[in-house]
């Protein structure tokens, strides 16, 4: 491996590019050195890289969501080697801590682990990425599936999974989703596993609106700009509301619609990141027995993923709408952070030499 590698490195906010910088080594027995198969540029990214994200240190290397063959391996890694085709969790965790033994992997309390370009190892925006402690969240998928089949395991796709598992879905309910971005779709495509009658998809954007139609993870597509949502969800359940609601922007109106969507005894659940702090309604909510659950995925969801997907019981392939190759993540930054040319999720392959 050279001792240079291609980057995008971000330096403050609006101070980013691609560079040239020294290319990872082994530092720990447990780490690994991945070549970069696929990533993905994250809302997260463009948070990142606008100065969105106030505790975040730079310089760094952006990128969370991503897929690696392995080229280098530490003297202490045993469940991989050079040649392994892997998908990685988004955080990086020992496996070892008090919070990783309990399955809280985004609380993982050994310094310089936590989430790929962000708070922890530097992202995978790159040609090679290092990922220490590998053993523990980096798994291997079958030679039948390509990177882009299971790209998505290591962020997205395990947090709309997650909020459809939170939701508790009972075969026949009524589920709605609201937020039909990457983590909403995906929580919609999953959600069909446990068998709802109908899942209903809200948002204020068409072609997210479409793209959930379209892809027939959502049988109703409604917008709060156009649509007299809870009147329109009533009317669908006799009057009573949605048995499950998830909530998937982060956003207090996101949340207020979650909230007031969900008929009584039902269930919330939320997966976005809030900026903010939230305000619940409790105080019109007494005797209606409504449950709210919301978290980060854990890792071990992620084989369970691949596995799914390799039964062909769901793919979120219909995501990838644009790619651009590593010489040309400028352009995708710009694509895909002003909602350019209806993108769902751009990709970045390969330098092309």
């Amino acid at each position: 491996m050279a001792d240079f590698m291609k980057a995008m490195v971000c330096r403050g906010p609006n101070a980013y590019g691609l560079e040239d910088v020294p290319a990872p080594k082994i530092l720990e027995p447990g780490d690994v050195i991945g070549r970069v198969l696929l990533a993905s540029i994250s809302g997260a990214d463009l948070a990142i890289v606008r100065g969105g994200i106030p505790e975040i240190r730079y310089p760094l290397i952006p990128g969370h969501e991503f897929c690696v063959e392995i080229v280098e391996t530490g003297p202490a890694v045993k469940k991989l080697k050079v040649g392994d085709r892997v998908v990685v969790s988004c955080v990086a965790c020992c496996g070892e801590c008090w919070y990783c033994r309990q399955g809280l992997s985004a609380r993982c309390q050994k310094a310089g682990y936590g989430a790929f370009g962000m708070r922890g190892p530097e992202g995978c925006q790159a040609e090679f990425v290092r990922i220490p402690g590998a053993d523990v969240y980096c798994f291997k998928f079958p030679e039948s599936l390509t990177p882009k089949d299971v790209l998505f395991c290591g962020d997205v796709l395990s947090a709309g999974y997650f909020a459809a598992e939170m939701a508790e879905i009972q075969c026949g309910e009524t589920v709605v989703v609201v937020g039909a971005g990457p983590v909403g779709l995906c929580a919609m495509t999953t959600a069909r596993l446990w068998s709802p009658s109908r899942i209903i998809a809200v948002d204020t954007s068409p072609f997210r609106l479409e793209a959930a139609l379209k892809a027939g993870v959502a049988d109703l597509a409604l917008d709060p700009a156009k649509d007299n949502v809870l009147e329109a969800i009533r009317e669908l359940t006799g009057g009573f509301g949605a048995d499950r609601t998830i909530e998937c922007a982060g956003r207090q109106i996101t949340f207020d619609i979650a909230f007031s969507a969900v008929r009584g005894g039902g269930k919330i659940s939320t997966v976005g990141i809030y900026e903010k702090p939230l305000s619940l309604p409790l105080n019109t909510a007494w005797g209606t027995n409504i449950s709210l659950s919301w978290g980060f995925a854990p890792i071990d969801r992620l084989p369970g993923l691949i596995r799914l997907i390799e039964e062909g019981r769901i793919n979120a392939a219909f995501l990838c709408t644009h790619q651009v190759p590593l010489n040309d993540i400028l352009r995708g930054y710009e694509i895909f952070g002003s909602r350019k040319e209806n993108c769902l999720k751009m990709l970045i392959t390969p330098w092309e030499r």
